[in-house]
């Protein structure tokens, strides 16, 4: 069995799904189930994966350099729950302002990443540590937002990864509701759907939509290969051009 054959041993579902984006000659559509997940943590990092989506015509797939992780050290994988917020500009008199945010949280499984499309406004901070401690608890492997994050040193020592737009105390309560939830988003410009899966490292984080999986693993797994041979002949000397002529990977 090859590192292709361990990553992909993910579930396949052979149905045909159409693919918004034009792609023919996919592999199976794979779900984004916990091995999947584990695996790419393990053997993947952002940078590979960005280069196959690259190499198969997916160049927007990045979240701007804004979006940070809130510890460079943790590598997040897992897959999308969406939760799209509205500004609003007042404390309602009555209801719960945090009905569809809690009910997201809630109901996340294991190896789910909320992702929560903020805008742009720079006034919503929907993440803290007691939102991080839900999710554990539920066996969330991490969040990304376009908007802000608090709490910071109490998520950082869960060893939550995060990924953010920003570093903020403000409530989201009065500034910014969940309208949304499990439906496409634009999260910093990237579209993102429930399912995809979820990649983030200390060089940024990545979304690959869940008809792509499959492929997307397959060859980002074997660009690793490629490269582990191109580092072994860099440290014995060869010339980068040499390299490059023979492995094609720079």
């Amino acid at each position: 069995m090859d590192r292709s054959d361990v990553i992909l041993h993910g579930r396949l579902e052979q149905r045909p799904r159409s693919l918004p984006w034009g792609m023919d000659n996919r592999e199976p559509e794979m779900i984004v189930d916990d091995q999947v997940i584990a695996s790419a943590r393990e053997k993947l990092y952002a940078a590979v994966l960005s280069d196959v989506l690259d190499e198969q015509g997916y160049r927007h797939q990045v979240l701007p350099p804004r979006i940070r992780p809130l510890d460079d050290g943790l590598v997040l994988a897992g897959r999308a729950r969406t939760g799209l917020y509205r500004d609003v500009y007042h404390v309602p008199d009555s209801g719960n302002p945090y009905a569809l945010e809690m009910a997201l949280i809630d109901d996340l499984k294991p190896g789910d990443v909320p992702v929560l499309a903020c805008g742009t406004s720079g006034r919503i901070a929907p993440w803290g540590e007691l939102l991080t401690t839900a999710s554990l608890a539920r066996g969330g492997v991490g969040c990304v937002t376009d908007g802000l994050v608090r709490d910071v040193k109490a998520i950082r020592a869960l060893s939550f990864p995060v990924f953010h737009g920003g570093i903020g105390p403000l409530d989201s309560k009065g500034r910014g509701e969940v309208c949304a939830i499990d439906v496409p988003v634009e999260c910093a410009g990237v579209v993102v759907h429930p399912g995809d899966l979820v990649f983030g490292d200390a060089d940024g984080v990545l979304v690959v939509p869940q008809p792509l999986v499959a492929q997307t693993l397959k060859l980002a797994l074997a660009k690793v290969e490629g490269e582990d041979r191109t580092r072994d002949a860099l440290k014995e000397g060869a010339l980068l051009a040499d390299v490059f002529e023979k492995y094609g990977i720079l």
